[in-house]
């Protein structure tokens, strides 16, 4: 146990994407810097997701720099802390004609909006893309910024590069128990002083700022995932795979007069995967394996038990647009996120120096670098 006060810079409450972004900006402008998680092992929305870096979905303007900030900042991992990221792409195919409306006026539309993609006619799409099922294919938006990324083996390796690279201090399995400013106390009994302090815990800031937490807005919500084994024979899916139903997810696809009508005949023939914010896409890890989601359930409609009828309906969907050489599922999951029902992110100064940062709405892995580098840069 440390009974002296030790002293850095900057402290860091989180070692989730969030976290570990702000840590990372810290310690990249010559700040001193400690990171606390209370596992050892990273188990949080972090590592409960597609691994999908996704620029395409976020809405073109601030939020698409920052999620092409945050892509660079991916690649920059991949060669100097040996994190998987590969270079992917993503696709939106089309099944039905309003889906692919959307596409094609987003398609003519990105030039203007600064985001790379073109859209492809179906004979185009199933000849590149073969993992794409061509029975019914109208057509599909490309686009060449997504990347691919392994969250469990990612985020329990960035501390560790932090530690090595830079220097960073790592109190993983070390729960914090209060911060005073300056001083940040553990449940073990060590107390830290530190200048600034992240808070970067998602919805369990709630136990150290449960005021700030009533006001913030911030929701629960509740995802169901799966993923198959690895695919025989060094089968690859190729580019991240998303649907129609993904247009009506995305705020990117808003700017589009055509998406009003997606979204009425989703909802007046599809009322199962609106009632569970269902929307269905793909990708693939290093090892092979397809990761398939996802659902959306919010506050008092998460249950303690999965839905089978969430993952039949996320299957159901995804057979009509992919080719899967081996669709057993080998492992289920759900995670719970905190997201604000307006705001793309939530930062919030609950004492002086101590700033609550979290609630990136699902989309952490994509923007967290980016966010943390803008914050720091207008807050140096």
């Amino acid at each position: 146990m440390t009974t002296e006060a030790q002293r850095v810079d900057v402290a860091v409450v989180g070692a989730g994407i969030v976290g570990l972004a702000f840590a990372w900006e810290a310690a990249r402008r010559g700040r001193s810097v400690v990171l606390f998680d209370r596992t050892a092992k990273p188990q949080g929305a972090s590592v409960r997701n597609f691994g999908m870096i996704w620029p395409i979905g976020q809405p073109p303007g601030a939020d698409y720099r920052r999620a092409i900030k945050s892509r660079a900042r991916w690649l920059e991992l991949g060669a100097e802390a040996g994190v998987w990221a590969a270079e992917c792409g993503s696709l939106h195919a089309a099944y039905r004609a309003d889906e692919d409306a959307v596409l094609r006026e987003f398609a003519a539309a990105a030039p203007a909006l600064g985001v790379a993609c073109e859209y492809l006619p179906a004979a185009d799409a199933a000849r590149r893309f073969p993992a794409v099922r061509p029975d019914g294919l109208l057509g599909a938006l490309y686009s060449p910024t997504e990347l691919a990324v392994n969250p469990p083996a990612a985020v329990a390796r960035l501390p560790h590069f932090l530690a090595e690279s830079l220097g960073v201090r790592l109190r993983l399995g070390v729960t914090v128990a209060g911060i005073e400013m300056p001083r940040v106390r553990t449940a073990g009994g060590e107390t830290w002083h530190a200048d600034r302090v992240f808070v970067c815990s998602g919805t369990e800031f709630e136990t150290l700022f449960p005021d700030a937490f009533a006001a913030s807005g911030i929701r629960r919500c509740k995802l169901q995932m799966m993923r198959t084994g690895p695919q025989p024979g060094g089968w690859r899916l190729g580019p991240h795979l998303a649907g129609g139903l993904t247009l009506c997810h995305y705020k990117s696809f808003e700017v589009c007069d055509t998406l009003p009508a997606v979204k009425a005949r989703v909802a007046a023939e599809m009322a199962d995967y609106v009632k569970y914010g269902i929307h269905v896409m793909a990708s693939q890890t290093d090892r092979g394996e397809v990761i398939i989601g996802d659902s959306h359930e919010y506050d008092g409609d998460i249950e303690l038990f999965d839905k089978p009828e969430i993952d039949a309906l996320v299957l159901s969907y995804l057979r009509t647009m992919l080719r899967l050489p081996d669709w057993q599922i080998a492992a289920r999951w759900h995670g719970v996120y905190a997201k604000h029902p307006t705001k793309g992110f939530v930062t919030t100064e609950p004492q002086p120096g101590c700033v609550i940062a979290v609630a990136p709405g699902g989309a952490g892995m994509t923007l967290s670098f980016g966010i943390a580098e803008e914050w720091w840069g207008a807050n140096e």
